[in-house]
């Protein structure tokens, strides 16, 4: 019989531990050919969440319970829950219950269809704030302009199969984001759509903030734009100084125009020189990326399958 892991990381979620484990334990009523294994991560909650998780581990014995020293960040529970899971497929969901647990027998059907990944895709959001919904397409288009193949408005809520499980465990880099990794190891990947629900209980523990330095260390990771960026912005600026200049001279010394001042030679030299430097500053960057591809330590390939003697 086959086994399933939902990993679910907790920060702050004593109403919602019980409402979330309710939930998973009625979708496993209705998949009884599958076992489950339903694996809290408390990532350094300041509330009663560990207490809950107590009871519901000793109330069933299909819940394991993580417990961080502290606030690790949603990222590196989630590295707790897949380094630590059992099953032959693992789901995330985040315990505010805002990744309905219903659509667990669908991400399922997929997954034994062929799907190495099923992705969800978020439609939209109960009650989202202006700011963050401005801020997600905003990520999103910057994402995909840096080449990171990144599938728009695609959320945490996904399965995985044990093979993208075994190639998740190889990664070390610290600052990391789930999504990106997983598309980036390129299994097979089918998507459903749903439309988050309002949240139950509690405030969303993902602050503007946490979400600006998480679009940041994204984009940082997974393209070289930003840098490649410094280095395309030197050349313009030192191409257009450097015509600039060649005209400013002919102007000035062979039709001996008064029509550039000194000054104007000092600005656009100033202008030059930055763009020079700007340009140098991009080829150094080019090489601080090789050494932090390096430091990375990211699998050089990822092997879905192999067929031997």
């Amino acid at each position: 019989m086959k086994k399933i892991s939902t990993i679910v990381p907790v920060y702050n979620e004593e109403k919602n531990v019980p409402l979330m484990l309710k939930a998973l334990q009625d979708v496993a009523a209705k998949l009884p050919a599958y076992n489950f294994e339903f694996l809290f991560v408390n990532d350094g909650s300041r509330d009663g969440s560990w207490e809950e998780l107590e009871k519901a581990h000793k109330a069933d014995s299909r819940v394991v319970s993580i417990d961080l020293t502290r606030n690790f960040g949603k990222e590196l529970a989630l590295t707790a829950g897949v380094r630590n899971c059992t099953g032959d497929a693992a789901i995330f969901l985040d315990a505010d219950l805002q990744h309905p647990p219903e659509l667990i027998p669908q991400f399922v059907e997929k997954w034994e269809n062929g799907a190495e990944v099923v992705a969800s895709v978020r439609k939209s959001t109960k009650k989202k704030s202006l700011i963050k919904n401005l801020g997600s397409k905003l990520f999103y288009k910057i994402m995909r302009y840096c080449g990171t193949g990144i599938t728009p408005n695609t959320t945490d809520f996904k399965l995985i199969d044990r093979k993208v499980i075994n190639e998740l465990v190889k990664f070390t880099e610290h600052k990391r984001m789930f999504r990106g990794l997983i598309e980036w190891l390129g299994f097979r990947t089918e998507y459903i759509e749903f439309v988050a629900p309002e949240r139950i209980n509690g405030v969303a523990s993902y602050s503007v903030s946490k979400l600006v330095r998480l679009a940041v260390y994204s984009m940082v990771s997974y393209s070289l734009l930003p840098l490649k960026l410094t280095s395309y912005l030197g050349f313009l600026i030192a191409a257009v100084s450097f015509c600039l200049m060649c005209v400013m001279c002919v102007v000035r010394f062979v039709y001996r125009s008064p029509f550039f001042s000194p000054i104007s030679f000092v600005i656009v030299t100033n202008t030059l020189i930055l763009g020079i430097i700007l340009t140098a500053f991009g080829f150094l960057a080019l090489y601080i990326s090789q050494i932090q591809t390096e430091t990375m330590n990211r699998p050089l390939y990822v092997v879905r399958e192999k067929l031997d003697k």
